[in-house]
């Protein structure tokens, strides 16, 4: 990932949902965000897994309304679990291939009306650093 956002970003979510369908994707969970899932839900784990989940690849992603790739937790264009949602959802759009070019960022605007909103608020680079690799 190069530094081309060094000055900082704007971004203001419109909770328009639009990150949460449109084409096939994944939303990978954790051990730890499986649980909390679970739990809000009031079901055990493994009947949370066979409801709500897929193993691809070893990980495990939620499963998407195969009529228009929803999210399985989007109901009324609102989030069900967004109290507990995965980090993957939390920290959008700060991943890494939407970061990698200054055009991946300008093209994610066609979807996302919250890119550059001036009206949001202003990442800084280094929390922008701390919200794509907290490890750092």
């Amino acid at each position: 990932m190069n530094d081309w956002y060094k000055k900082g970003l704007y971004f203001k979510c419109h909770k328009c949902s639009k990150c949460c369908t449109g084409g096939p994707g994944y939303v990978w969970l954790c051990e730890i965000e499986i649980e909390k899932i679970s739990k809000h839900l009031n079901l055990s784990k493994n009947d949370f897994l066979k409801k709500y989940t897929r193993c691809v690849r070893g990980k495990i992603s939620l499963i998407e309304n195969q009529k228009n790739f929803d999210c399985v937790f989007l109901k009324d264009k609102k989030c069900q679990i967004y109290e507990v949602r995965p980090s993957q959802c939390k920290t959008f759009p700060f991943w890494h291939c939407n970061l990698s070019s200054e055009k991946n960022w300008e093209d994610l605007k066609e979807s996302c009306p919250g890119i550059d909103d001036k009206n949001g608020q202003f990442f800084d680079f280094e929390k922008i650093r701390e919200i794509v690799d907290p490890n750092l």
